[in-house]
């Protein structure tokens, strides 16, 4: 089969650690033990969430003296992409030794009018306390918006429309290799109207993209890779359980929280709508039996799956 696997970015960086590259190089390491088994049988490509990542370099440029402005969002996911890109690039050569593998840098195309501008959601950076969050906001503009344990900022989500770079992935996939793109949702860009690319302010959401990304390279399966074992109903409550094997009209007829898991649960019933294939839901340790079937939320057409 074709695999897309999103791996979350709490799967690379637990919210309460430090964002030290040695902490997180060990992450990648164990996401990569959990993907070699998949990557053995399978066509596989690799995308990854850049949320504390990003926010903490938009941080640092924020404070940064040298700089009479901090760099903006598109160039600080680009920066995500490589360090983040480079790390699973590694361990996978490593660990797939007989294997190509290739890191893309990606752009995602955008609307500039899309209504995400002016009602930023999407979570970045590390938490902080209340306090702590409305101070940074009133002395760097920033929004910050509550985030289950604390407060965290949040920008501009748009919608992803297109990957820019999709005829190069598919051409390295065609040639045997292990493709890792698309990371933070793609480096998001919008087309002016001479045709030329622009970056804008944002961070797209990795598992929109991953939806996108995977119905383009037409792949059989979409594996969304996060720290929860399955997609919960009643989450965060005495009456939470766990979802096993479901179908979009069913997910579709629950709510899920905006900013953690409702994104996950949308790019799995897109996926699943734009292609009848199977989507999976749940932890990184778990990732093969999520591909089998037997671990996490998984998701099929109203039918059963193509596979």
């Amino acid at each position: 089969m074709r695999v897309v696997v999103a791996l979350g970015g709490n799967a690379l960086l637990e919210r309460t650690e430090r964002p030290d590259a040695d902490i997180q190089e060990r992450h990648v390491l164990r996401a990569v033990d959990a993907l070699a088994p998949i990557a053995r049988d399978h066509e596989l490509v690799v995308t990854h969430g850049n949320g504390p990542q990003v926010g903490l370099l938009a941080a640092e440029s924020e404070k940064d003296p040298d700089l009479e402005h901090p760099y903006p969002f598109d160039v600080l996911g680009a920066q995500t992409q490589g360090m983040i890109g480079y790390w699973l690039l590694q361990a996978l050569e490593n660990a797939l030794p007989a294997r190509g593998v290739a890191t893309v840098l990606t752009q995602t195309l955008v609307d500039a009018d899309d209504p995400a501008f002016g009602d930023p959601q999407k979570f970045v950076g590390p938490l902080y306390d209340e306090d702590t969050a409305r101070r940074l906001s009133a002395a760097r503009g920033w929004t910050v918006r509550p985030d289950e344990k604390g407060f965290r900022r949040v920008v501009a989500s748009p919608e992803p429309r297109s990957i820019v770079e999709i005829a190069e992935v598919d051409a390295l996939l065609a040639g045997g290799s292990v493709v890792v793109c698309a990371g933070g949702g793609g480096i998001p860009v919008v087309r002016r109207p001479d045709g030329r690319l622009a970056g804008v302010e944002a961070v797209i959401d990795k598992d929109l993209t991953a939806a996108l990304l995977a119905e383009h390279v037409h792949a059989d399966a979409l594996v969304i890779l996060t720290d929860v074992p399955a997609v919960e109903i009643d989450h965060g409550t005495p009456r939470a359980r766990p979802i096993g094997r479901t179908t979009v009209a069913e997910l579709r007829a629950l709510s899920f929280a905006p900013g953690s898991m409702g994104p996950k649960v949308e790019a799995a019933c897109r996926f699943v709508t734009a292609t009848g294939g199977i989507a999976a839901i749940g932890q990184l340790g778990d990732a093969p039996g999520l591909l089998a079937g037997s671990a996490g939320t998984v998701v099929e057409p109203a039918g059963g799956g193509r596979r």
